[in-house]
């Protein structure tokens, strides 16, 4: 991997910058969790993303991309959140589904869904977890049955992100009711609006409604919606999680920007805390650093013909414990002050330390929760005997 940058690359990050500078709204959004007015808010970005050809850079430029390589989508990264441009509402669609899509899709449903997710015309929530199914995949138990070109969807969804204010989801279900575990289970999606589905939110810690559960009576959808073959959903799902751990739902400049952010924290109250402090702050910006090189070497690696494998359990489980240490730092800065700075206009970055925590606490368990991603370190990577 060469750690410098091409004449090439330099240029598009000039490029990026200069777009971004700008485009990003002066004023931050409003939390597209709160209301639908902020999702509404946030909608409106990635139309203005798309409109630039910003929506999703590794893209082909047939379904609203640049196709550029994994590096250019990093350096278009490290600018984004250096420029503080919103968080992107369609996560799910462009960096889970969307990847998933181009590479098990028939031609006909790129068509039909890439566009319209690139440009946030329709938003998507991941619709996995169950009430008996959340880190246990393998045990859903919503069942999709194909009648004539139909399939009716039966079942109940839980902890399924953006589902409040979304428009279409990605499921998993049981095809083959007879099947066990890992076996019969296929990837199909259903419109939020369809008739048979009730959405109901999840107040989080915050009061925010960022999952919902969703239940499905006689749900119908066309046999065209579901992604790769019958009974293939297993390894499309894993796919999907491929990109959820170990590169796209997680970018590196993400946590080097809160990393930068920590240390200037620190530096303005250093006087006011306890030495050990000091080592907690430097520790994190090592790990974000670290982490930054450890996903450039994953993209330079997927350039040359590679896959992502088992090893991205690791990155989950680092970016996750990452993620809330570096808040916990900026916790012990701040003391008491955090919530009181929580919801105070002219507090600005500084109260958003606290919010920042709550959905921290929330990393080790969505993605697949650490222990689940420990014991796949042990069985795949470790050749470790099952427990």
């Amino acid at each position: 991997m060469d750690l410098d940058y091409t004449d090439e690359q330099k240029a598009f990050r000039q490029e990026v910058r200069s777009w971004l500078e700008k485009h990003v709204p002066g004023k931050p959004l409003p939390s597209f969790d709160a209301s639908r007015e902020g999702f509404e808010a946030h909608r409106a970005w990635e139309r203005v993303l798309a409109e630039g050809r910003w929506g999703m850079v590794t893209w082909p430029e047939s379904y609203g991309g640049r196709g550029l390589d994994l590096i250019q989508w990093l350096i278009f990264e490290e600018e984004y959140y250096r420029a503080g441009a919103p968080l992107r509402v369609n996560q799910n669609g462009i960096f889970l589904l969307g990847p998933t899509l181009m590479e098990y899709g028939t031609d006909e449903q790129k068509a039909r869904f890439l566009t319209a997710m690139a440009s946030g015309e329709e938003v998507w929530a991941q619709a996995w977890s169950e009430p008996q199914a959340g880190s246990d995949l393998a045990s859903v138990r919503a069942t999709a049955v194909l009648e004539g070109d139909d399939y009716a969807l039966k079942g109940h969804k839980i902890w399924s992100s953006r589902a409040v204010f979304a428009d279409w989801a990605f499921g998993l279900f049981r095809t083959d009711p007879a099947s066990q575990r890992h076996k019969g289970l296929s990837l199909i999606f259903f419109p939020l609006d369809a008739p048979g589905v009730r959405v109901q939110a999840i107040p989080q810690i915050d009061g925010e409604t960022g999952f919902a559960e969703i239940f499905l009576d006689d749900v119908r959808v066309p046999a065209f919606n579901r992604l790769g073959g019958e009974g293939e959903g297993w390894n499309i799902c894993m796919a999907t999680a491929g990109f959820e751990r170990g590169l796209m739902l997680r970018s590196p400049a993400r946590f080097q920007v809160a990393a930068r952010k920590l240390v200037e924290l620190y530096k303005a109250h250093e006087a006011e805390v306890e030495p050990t402090v000091r080592t907690a702050v430097l520790q994190s910006w090592m790990d974000a650093e670290a982490y930054a090189l450890s996903i450039y070497a994953t993209a330079s690696r997927l350039a040359a013909g590679g896959h992502i494998g088992a090893e991205a359990s690791t990155n989950k489980i680092f970016w996750s414990e990452m993620d809330i240490a570096m808040h916990k730092a900026a916790l012990s800065i701040l003391g008491a002050r955090a919530e009181l700075l929580r919801t105070a206009p002219e507090a600005g970055d500084i109260g958003r330390w606290l919010d920042g925590y709550f959905f921290s606490l929330a990393g080790p368990i969505y993605a697949g929760s650490n222990e689940i991603q420990r014991n796949i370190i042990a069985e795949r990577m470790l050749g470790l005997p099952r427990a």
